[in-house]
């Protein structure tokens, strides 16, 4: 820069162009901040003796079949612990947590191979062999995804759908860290 063109951001008007407050690689303004540092002690998943936290949950949730009393909640690789949350990628605090469940599975019903076969048989002999047509099969494919943001962190886990009650269980459990995380 010239003498015609100062710098505007140098504090001192004299202070030459590439004097910079900041050194190369650090962000200026505060931004972006760094992930807290992990505990000293990292509890083990599954409540490691830790107590749940004293405040009580909202009324109407009460810890999902899963959950055993006295020693925190977990929902796939999520574990609630005293008041924090572990996941893989580290510990989250529990209170102002954000939690989301995303149904990603479908339940399809249909005719199984073996009705047709009966109903083909049965047909002949006499014309109660088409009640077989009426069976059917229900089959739940697919994922229910929970995520929590907490802290600044982000974590996603996808739970199998088994039957087509999985979405309310895992729905159960979602609120129950919810009511925890108030």
């Amino acid at each position: 820069m010239s003498e015609q063109q100062p710098n505007p951001y140098a504090s001192d008007p004299g202070q030459a162009p590439d004097d910079y407050k900041w050194g190369p690689g650090q962000a200026s303004y505060g931004y972006p901040q760094p992930y807290p540092q992990p505990p000293a002690h990292q509890p083990t998943v599954g409540g490691a003796g830790l107590p749940i936290p004293q405040q009580p949950p909202a009324p109407g949730y009460a810890p999902g079949p899963g959950a055993v009393p006295g020693q925190g909640l977990s929902i796939g690789d999520i574990s609630i612990a005293g008041d924090q949350i572990i996941t893989p990628s580290g510990t989250m605090p529990l209170r102002g947590a954000m939690w989301n469940a995303t149904d990603l599975s479908r339940t399809e019903e249909k005719m199984p191979a073996h009705a047709i076969v009966l109903a083909i048989i049965f047909f002949l002999f006499c014309l109660l062999g088409l009640l077989f047509l009426l069976m059917k099969e229900k089959r739940t494919t697919g994922y229910i995804q929970v995520t929590v943001h907490s802290g600044g962190r982000h974590h996603s886990t996808m739970i199998p759908a088994t039957d087509p009650n999985s979405y309310a269980w895992v729905m159960h459990q979602v609120n129950y860290a919810r009511s925890l995380s108030v």
